[in-house]
């Protein structure tokens, strides 16, 4: 299908007259090699990304049922290795907007299905901080607008001082990819804590 797309642009740019100029020629080589380049990259770069599971299936624990999902490991403590790697795949990647299940901070074996970004990873763990779209008079949660994530378009807010362990398995879907913009304000708050 690749080849039968170039050889009709081929054709149409020879018909035109464009493929009589050298300077065109090596120009037209170069972008497409870019083109391959990059999507052979993007190909090889997804098959080296860790497997976690097929999200595909929507999850049939019920989230009121503790008992039903696996020990929380604990929050994280420290200062994280943040990233920025969202994929349009029906993987969990850090810069997206999840939903998970989030044990309190005083009972862990109570909780509540909210939706969190994922900032990174801590071994076969996902790292997350809270997102909310109730207003909060406190310094740790940080204003970041609307958004994707948000089908209401309401104003968000995020949690900058608890990071949250989520195993893969336990994503219940994903909503957005937060813009990098964004990400990267959400990133510096939650350094000014851990540092």
């Amino acid at each position: 299908m690749f080849s039968e797309v170039l050889s009709e642009i081929e054709h149409a740019l020879r018909e035109a007259g464009f493929l009589d100029n050298p300077f065109i020629i090596i120009f037209l080589s170069i972008a497409a090699a870019t083109f391959l380049s990059g999507r052979l990259l993007k190909r090889r770069n997804r098959s080296q990304r860790p497997h976690y599971g097929n999200r595909s299936k929507p999850k049939t624990l019920d989230p009121q049922n503790w008992q039903q999902r696996r020990p929380y490991p604990g929050d994280y403590h420290g200062s994280p290795d943040i990233s920025y790697e969202p994929h349009h795949d029906q993987y969990a990647d850090p810069g997206e907007v999840v939903w998970s299940w989030v044990p309190y901070r005083e009972d862990h074996s109570q909780g509540k299905d909210r939706p969190v970004l994922l900032i990174g990873r801590d071994k076969q763990y996902l790292l997350a901080v809270m997102m909310s779209s109730k207003s909060h008079d406190s310094r740790y949660w940080l204003n970041i607008g609307t958004g994707p994530w948000d089908k209401k378009r309401r104003e968000s807010e995020v949690l900058i001082n608890r990071i949250i362990r989520v195993h893969p398995a336990d994503v219940r879907r994903i909503g957005a990819r937060m813009p990098r913009d964004k990400f990267d304000y959400i990133a510096a708050g939650i350094k000014s804590f851990t540092n």
